[in-house]
């Protein structure tokens, strides 16, 4: 039923694009469906697949990075409670800080491609935290009660109980995690110092006017981010099966 929803909602915005296009909406800036599938397939793979493969690839070291050490601090948080204000902190300024405005800083201090991969990083780090520390303290109380009566010490209960618990919120702050990079790898290529990916090519058919192609490069985009999540889906479900029934039940 959920995915004849989604079908039904996908075939809904299509009709809307169309329309949309047909009505010349925003002055005629908006393509048609058919439009932008027709320039995707001419300009092809050549176009496409080395863009895609390195945002791709840089979405992918900004994720690990990111939720690397967002699980390792909320880790830390449970041996170590007394730096749990300065962890949360911490969270809270790496969301609330101005990405755009702390890129070009990146850019200028270490160049290449580095900004791609520290602003993934910086999209995923809030989100995994802040889920991995709410399943670490949603342990039963009962079971570390028992760790605790046989002798176990913090890293016990942590390792025993907590890091258990914590599963699957853990994972669902890694499903959302996975766009959020590939949104972070693209503004980072937006900035410059660099001469592919998916943000550089949105940038050249901008300035070169190409609106369709404008819309297949968003399109690519949009593909990337929902393929991030379907994988980091299929891996929980691989590795935690009982999650996803727990969600369902």
């Amino acid at each position: 039923m959920k995915r004849l929803v989604g079908a039904l909602g996908i075939l809904a915005l299509i009709v809307l694009w169309w329309v949309l296009a047909e009505l010349r909406v925003a002055g005629g800036t908006i393509p048609g469906p058919w439009t932008v599938v027709h320039t995707m397939y001419t300009d092809g793979w050549a176009l496409y697949g080395p863009n895609f493969r390195i945002t791709a690839w840089g979405a992918i070291k900004g994720f690990v990075w990111g939720n690397g050490l967002a699980i390792a601090l909320a880790l830390l948080v449970m041996l170590v409670p007394p730096i749990e204000s300065l962890a949360t902190q911490l969270a809270i300024l790496s969301y609330c800080t101005p990405l755009l405005a702390l890129g070009p800083i990146i850019l200028v201090v270490f160049g290449g491609r580095t900004p791609t991969v520290f602003l993934a990083a910086m999209y995923c780090f809030f989100t995994t935290m802040v889920g991995t520390v709410a399943g670490l303290r949603s342990a039963d109380r009962t079971s570390l009660d028992l760790v605790r009566a046989y002798g176990g010490g913090r890293w016990q209960r942590l390792w025993r109980v907590q890091v258990v618990a914590a599963v699957p919120n853990t994972l669902a702050a890694l499903k959302i995690a996975a766009p959020s990079a590939v949104l972070g790898a693209i503004i980072g290529e937006y900035l410059g110092g660099v001469d592919s990916g998916i943000g550089v090519a949105l940038t050249a058919a901008q300035t070169s006017y190409n609106v369709p192609r404008t819309w297949g490069m968003a399109l690519a985009a949009a593909a990337l981010a929902g393929l991030g999540y379907a994988v980091v889906a299929l891996v929980a479900r691989l590795v935690a099966p009982w999650t996803g029934q727990g969600a369902r039940s």
